[in-house]
Parts: structure tokens; sequence; C-alpha cells
């Protein structure tokens, strides 16, 4: 999964953990920090764009879905990677809202989620949703 490290350069952090307000507005500025996060670990350009447009997809799906009436809630982003598997979860404390019917132009995240990550599994809690994404390393 990752490039060897040059001599005497350290080790990138192997944790994310942001938490921020699920709302549209501040989602860029998490998922900028997720992008730069992933930019340390020496992952090719094209599994860090899969796992950036994953994730947003599930903070956005947080953002959108979670929070009703207007209420204010958080999303929480963590990540790591560890042992050749990158695993990054995107939790909520809202309530589970089960995928409308659309007119086919919406309700794909899940779906989109699921073809970017090697495995990814939903979690319908009482007190929010969990997101768990994995990708285990090519080679």
């Amino acid at each position: 999964m990752t490039d060897p490290l040059p001599p005497g350069a350290p080790a990138p952090p192997a944790t994310f953990h942001r938490r921020t307000v699920a709302d549209a507005d501040r989602l860029p500025e998490l998922r900028g920090a997720l992008a730069d996060w992933l930019g340390t670990l020496g992952l090719s350009e094209e599994r860090q764009e899969d796992v950036v447009l994953a994730g947003y997809e599930a903070m956005a799906n947080s953002a959108e879905h979670a929070y009703r009436d207007g209420e204010a809630g958080q999303v929480e982003v963590r990540a790591e990677a560890q042992d050749g598997r990158l695993t990054v979860t995107v939790t909520d404390y809202g309530a589970w809202r089960a995928p409308a019917a659309t007119n086919g132009l919406r309700g794909r995240g899940l779906l989109l989620i699921d073809s970017l990550a090697d495995h990814s599994a939903q979690v319908h809690r009482e007190d929010g949703t969990t997101v768990t994404m994995t990708w285990l390393s090519r080679g």
C-alpha cells in the first residue's frame, strides 16, 4: 500500500481523526484534511481519490440525511493505516432514514461507496450511523 520512506524520514501519522458540524458548507474542509493525511501515506493518486470520494460521500450522507428539521449534529471521521489495510469510518449521531425512492438521479451514494472500497458496511444504531470502508494493499 505504501512506498518505503526515505532513510531518516519521520513516519507519517498512522491515524486520522476529525469531528465537525454535519453541514454541507463544512465538509470540504474535512474532505481536504482527509486528503492531506492520505497524501502522507504514499498511496497511489488513484487510491487516494477513491478514498476521498467514498469518504466524502459518507460525510455528505450524514449531513443530508442524519439530522432532521434543521437540527445541528456532528459528523466524525476516523482513519487508520495499518498492516496493508486502510480503514475509514464516518459516524453521525442522528437518526437513520431509509433511502427514499428517487427519479434515478440521486440515491446512489452507498452504491458508489461499495464500488470504491474493497469492503464497506453500514451500522445503524439508535444514536446514529457508522459507515466503515476498507481498502487493502494491492500487490
